[in-house]
């Protein structure tokens, strides 16, 4: 019987010690122990599961941390952590207070450079490289690990662009598996695609023209010919292009056949891959769901409604828009300064734009939001998801900075509905024809409202542009709150003994405010308490203390949100709980006003 190897490696030089006849082993017990782990934890699963052989090939040849090793993204990232003295705190990984799901500085020094957003890692590593030149260290590596939907984006070209033209010791590895969270998209996928099938010739590559020394493709899961071409790549000085072809979930028979669930499945049966079903009988729905299903609805009756992505078909649900109407509905890869962009374009035409962005994401297309769209006044209709706290994917992904950053553009609207109704005539109010871009951020999760569809769907009523909505009246307090956390507010208000003394009002309306009732409601109240979950900073309660300040009104104003820091990983409620905007806190707050 052999003996477990994974189990004597604490890090790569215990790894290094190992005979490379030894590696294939090694592979798969750290195949079996993600899979052990994640199938309980819950994570990201396939991206980690495609990469084992290289990530051991890697810490084999080159001798990390000396040598500089930058995952993009970081999906992948789980089989590099536990060789890299966290597998006895890989359970913990996503956990509040355990490890994070991607490379994280602080937390190792093998991890070179934060990720968790695409494409950063060729620019990162040449910038290292380049330091590393600069210091006379030219015996040191600097390798980027990057995937072929990350490749595609401006940035990634960015590097290879600049890269090109220096002498500076770089290896970009490409892990070429055809998706990256859904199935990658584009010319670049084509011609990746050819160069694989042997059906495009050498002399036209397009990274040599790079003036990169490329190689490949070869077998990115058979290790010794990954041994011997990072070995013959490490005597090479300048930048260097590893093509490798992979397949995503490669042996879980399961998350090789169905790549975009098996993603980040949630609990799973280790043996056979056979997913732990939640029922969602009487649940509420996705607000992604709500946000997809209405745009489809929408699109059906409007023709000049179009729908654009970017690389989150599913995690968007443009997915329902993408089967029905695919040639108004838009995939556009991981581009979001182009998706941006390319609304605008569509917008200058009269077309109806849904351009769904993550919160976090759009961070990434800023200068296309005020340049391209909010100085002309487009009408581009932005729905970012996930905004707000988005629990174990951490402070890469919270979209807790849309409404500071977003509330300054001049011509933004910026709305935030309290629940999936409000989402739905919100969507609908958009496409009636506004005259200037509107943000429509909405929560990672389930709304509050089962029966959604039955109640609604398909039953639209416009919203008017800038009103605030008294939900409950009171006598002494009046909190003022904005998004789907006021849902959170009024549960708290039920549960306070003074609850006759709190007034609630729903600010879904961040910008353009509603003038009219914070003229009442700073009349009317001796205090005021704004509750948001996004930053303290530049925020909805900073907007409040602007009205205040210029209208001269001396009332105590307290802002309750997400304070001045990076929040970490952790659940949705353990945030609010961290953020002091759970329901608990929020009734221990108010029931001493």
């Amino acid at each position: 019987m052999k003996s477990n190897l994974l189990s004597n490696i604490f890090n790569p030089a215990h790894l290094r010690l190992l005979e490379e006849e030894q590696l294939p082993q090694v592979a798969q017990e750290l195949r079996q122990f993600i899979i052990d782990v994640v199938s309980v934890k819950e994570g990201h699963l396939g991206a980690s599961l495609g990469v084992i052989e290289l990530t051991i090939a890697l810490h084999y040849v080159f001798n990390t941390p000396e040598d500089l090793l930058v995952w993009d993204v970081g999906h992948q990232a789980y089989g590099h952590k536990i060789l890299t003295e966290r597998r006895e705190n890989f359970h913990t990984n996503r956990q509040i207070g355990g490890i994070s799901g991607f490379p994280k500085r602080s937390e190792s020094s093998y991890d070179a450079f934060g990720v968790g957003h695409s494409s950063t890692s060729i620019s990162a590593a040449l910038g290292m490289a380049i330091a590393s030149q600069l210091k006379g260290e030219t015996d040191k590596q600097h390798i980027a690990v990057i995937g072929d939907a990350s490749i595609a984006s401006g940035m990634a070209f960015e590097g290879l662009n600049h890269a090109g033209v220096t002498d500076a010791n770089i290896l970009v590895i490409l892990n070429d598996n055809a998706i990256g969270i859904d199935p990658s998209v584009g010319a670049l996928k084509k011609y990746l695609t050819a160069v694989k099938n042997g059906k495009n010739p050498k002399q036209n590559n397009m990274i040599k023209s790079l003036n990169f020394d490329y190689s490949g493709p070869i077998d990115g899961h058979d290790l010794p010919a990954l041994v011997k071409e990072l070995n013959r790549l490490k005597k090479i000085k300048g930048p260097k292009f590893l093509h490798i072809v992979t397949t995503k979930g490669k042996g879980l028979q399961q998350a090789e056949e169905n790549q975009v669930v098996y993603h980040a499945p949630g609990k799973f049966d280790a043996a056979t891959g056979e997913i732990h079903l939640k029922s969602e009988e009487n649940l509420p729905p996705k607000y992604q769901d709500v946000f997809g299903l209405t745009v489809l609805d929408l699109a059906k009756k409007n023709n000049k409604i179009i729908g654009i992505t970017p690389a989150m078909p599913s995690g968007s649900s443009l997915k329902f828009m993408m089967e029905e109407i695919p040639e108004r509905a838009f995939d556009v890869g991981i581009a979001e300064q182009h998706a941006v962009t390319l609304a605008a374009g569509m917008a200058t035409q009269g077309m109806v734009v849904f351009c769904n962005i993550y919160s976090t994401f759009l961070q990434r297309a800023y200068d296309q939001v005020i340049h391209d769209v909010a100085l002309q006044n487009l009408p581009v209709i932005f729905c970012l998801d996930r905004a707000g706290l988005v629990g174990e994917d951490g402070a890469t992904h919270h979209g807790v900075f849309d409404i500071a950053y977003l509330r300054l553009i001049p011509n933004m609207i910026i709305y935030a509905p309290m629940n999936e109704i409000a989402l739905q005539n919100i969507l609908y109010t958009a496409q009636l024809g506004l005259e200037n871009p509107i943000a429509i951020r909405y929560p990672r999760g389930r709304g509050v409202l089962p029966n959604w569809q039955v109640a609604n769907f398909g039953h639209y009523e416009p919203i008017e542009i800038g009103a605030a909505n008294q939900l409950k009246e009171g006598s002494k307090v009046a909190v003022l709150s904005t998004g789907t956390i006021g849902n959170n507010v009024a549960l708290a208000i039920k549960e306070c003994s003074n609850a006759d003394d709190i007034a609630h009002y729903d600010f879904s309306f961040i910008k353009p405010l509603d003038y009219k009732v914070l003229n009442y409601t700073f009349s009317s109240f001796k205090e005021i308490i704004t509750v948001e979950d996004g930053t303290i900073s530049g925020g909805f309660g900073s907007a409040i203390l602007e009205f205040a300040a210029a209208n001269n009104f001396s009332n105590k104003i307290t802002i309750l949100g997400v304070p001045d820091a990076f929040i970490e990983h952790g659940t949705v409620s353990q945030l609010q709980q961290l953020c002091k905007l759970d329901v608990k806190s929020l009734v221990n707050l108010f029931s001493n006003h």
